[in-house]
């Protein structure tokens, strides 16, 4: 037998982290790592936080799952701070980013098919997104790397170039349902919307009659200084998609919404086994608890601050590698200049120099630290990367 046990689908690295603390992780042989990658933006709380741990150990010890035939008190805690604190009056739980993507394009459907337009099925999606690997989400992807031997895939969808709100508003037609759009785009290459393009799609929704749908997998849940990427815009969604930060590393996801965009999510058009079950709230809770603390986003947008600005300095002492910075917050992305490739930098930063960050699209590379670092974590950061740089250019060179 020559395949792995555990199905080979990912190009797995010899870091094998088997604890954390706080921003770092460390290896079976004890060796420590500088997390800025955070899980892909999971870890927002960074590792072993000491509230979250209670919280999930208690639930464990008192009732881990029901079934979602019964009611939820843990569940209707969550969703109702959700709600307090969002532009949504509903929320679905589910286990993954993938799962809210797949809950989100049903509730875009189900809406325009209850008043009567059943017609209106297309989603307008965007190049270089990222929804997830669900035939769902691949097929609201323009990227082949996503799609190719998976074919044929879910029709219903057109893709337009990201921040291009007047190709993006060309393709209305009779049958569009809305838009599905990152607020600001993670594994295509950490690009925010501008102003103009998600302002423009969401004026579009209104005159329209269609649905501004918002992953905010990655850029929501305070990733960007703010609760929620959108409130960036002066605008909300009709229906948003969460994840990763909104567990800490227990699989969780959500999909919000407003009551008139889920006016068609009824009895039986949509379900879970897990979601939601009482461990899963007590963890995104838990999440909750602290990031809602009076003072957690204003240090996220301190240390986001602090972060870009050593970026800037950064970059001209290394001007063969790095153009420009990208990206909100803690949200950011290093877009690197050709021959040096990003992939191959994250690597090197990681095998070298104890730096963890994670390769995205257009030749960037992802800096997603936990929210909780201090100053002293963006100091050694930017120690580990300026090394790491200097020794990179040097190998590449001599290659």
């Amino acid at each position: 037998m020559t395949i792995t046990p555990l199905m080979p689908v990912y190009p797995r690295c010899g870091v094998r982290p088997v604890r954390g603390e706080g921003c770092y992780l460390i290896g079976e042989r004890g060796e420590r790592y500088l997390d800025f990658a955070a899980g892909i933006a999971v870890n927002a709380l960074g590792h072993s936080n000491e509230h979250f741990i209670k919280a999930v150990q208690d639930q464990v010890a008192t009732l881990m799952h029901v079934s979602n035939l019964y009611g939820s008190p843990q569940g209707e805690a969550l969703a109702q701070c959700i709600v307090d604190n969002s532009f949504a009056d509903t929320v679905f739980f589910t286990n993954s980013g993938v799962e809210a993507i797949e809950c989100a394009i049903k509730t875009a459907r189900r809406y325009h098919d209850v008043n009567g337009n059943p017609e209106r099925y297309k989603l307008i999606t965007f190049k270089n997104a990222f929804h997830g690997r669900s035939l769902g989400a691949i097929s609201a992807t323009d990227q082949p790397k996503m799609r190719d031997g998976f074919e044929p895939l879910l029709p219903g969808f057109n893709y337009a170039r990201f921040n291009d709100l007047e190709g993006a508003l060309a393709l209305i037609d009779d049958e569009t349902a809305g838009f599905l759009v990152e607020t600001v785009q993670g594994e295509g290459g950490m690009t925010a919307g501008t102003p103009e393009f998600i302002q423009g799609l969401r004026k579009a929704c209104d005159e329209h009659g269609l649905l501004l749908i918002l992953d905010e997998i990655q850029c929501g849940y305070g990733r960007t200084g703010k609760m929620w990427a959108y409130e960036h815009y002066g605008i909300t969604p009709d229906i948003m998609t969460v994840a990763k930060g909104i567990g800490n590393g227990f699989p969780l996801g959500a999909c919000l919404a407003t009551e008139e965009a889920a006016k068609g999510m009824v009895i039986g058009t949509h379900g879970s086994t897990y979601g939601g079950n009482p461990l899963a709230m007590a963890a995104g809770q838990a999440v909750l608890d602290v990031m809602l603390e009076p003072g957690f986003l204003d240090h996220v947008t301190a240390m986001g601050d602090r972060l870009r600005a050593a970026f800037e300095q950064l970059i001209p002492n290394h001007d063969t590698l790095f153009e420009e910075i990208r990206g909100k917050g803690l949200m950011l992305g290093i877009k690197m200049k050709e021959p040096a490739v990003s992939r191959d930098f994250v690597a090197h930063l990681r095998d070298n120099h104890g730096l963890l960050t994670v390769a995205a699209g257009e030749n960037v590379f992802r800096v997603l630290p936990p929210l909780v670092i201090e100053e002293s974590h963006i100091a050694e950061c930017i120690e580990r990367l300026s090394e790491g740089a200097r020794t990179y250019a040097a190998a590449t060179q001599a290659a």
